[in-house]
């Protein structure tokens, strides 16, 4: 007979060591605008899934593009900004 054992103490052990760090945090925070802006694509994108899309659902879809690449351009231009030394042209 085979005897079930479970793993709890080697899964939470390191529990401690597995939470994120502040810079981990803080790069998310950084990121959450993207983030967000894809949860908007992609729920436009999922109101399309079981119909035919409609002339407004085209639009939103659209916008939602056009605002998670805004989104996306922002977070790049934030960090190519605070990458470059000098600020020198």
């Amino acid at each position: 007979m085979n005897h079930i054992v479970t793993v709890q103490d080697a899964v939470t052990a390191f529990a401690d060591f597995m939470e994120p760090t502040n810079a981990e945090l803080d790069a998310i925070e950084q990121e959450m605008p993207v983030i967000l802006a894809d949860v908007d694509l992609l729920d436009a994108h999922i109101t399309t899934l079981d119909r035919t899309p409609t002339e407004l659902d085209d639009r939103r879809i659209r916008r939602a593009r056009r605002r998670a690449l805004a989104a996306r351009v922002a977070l790049v231009n934030r960090a190519v900004g605070t990458s470059l030394p000098g600020g020198a042209a």
